[in-house]
């Protein structure tokens, strides 16, 4: 098991072809381009999902985390989402909490 403070082989790989990446103007600019058509396409479809039932506003998060690999409006977008799905899962934790504890003082 690798320490927390060590990043894995593909870590470090996805750092380097990033790098890359990023040293040719032309090639960096595909590639942005392309995490943010995917990325907008992910949100886009966990938007439309949100109604139906199923995990719809995981995968809009879960693009949002796309766009913010490399997007910063994006990634401070993602952290509050975040931030707002912890509060709303330990609340709903709670509530399961609360309920099993009033279901088993009515149990004679």
């Amino acid at each position: 098991m690798t320490d927390e403070r060590t990043p894995g082989t593909a870590r470090v790989a996805a750092g380097r072809a990033r790098e890359l990446i990023r040293r040719n103007p032309r090639v960096n600019r595909v590639y942005r381009t392309g995490v943010g058509v995917v990325g907008a396409g992910t949100v886009a479809l966990g938007v439309v999902m949100i109604p139906l039932p199923g995990p719809g506003a995981l995968v809009a998060v879960g693009g949002l985390a796309l766009l913010g690999t490399e997007f910063e409006p994006a990634r401070k977008a993602s952290t509050k989402a975040n931030a707002v799905a912890k509060k709303a899962y330990a609340k709903a934790k709670e509530v399961r909490a609360d309920r099993r504890a009033r279901k088993t003082d009515r149990t004679p």
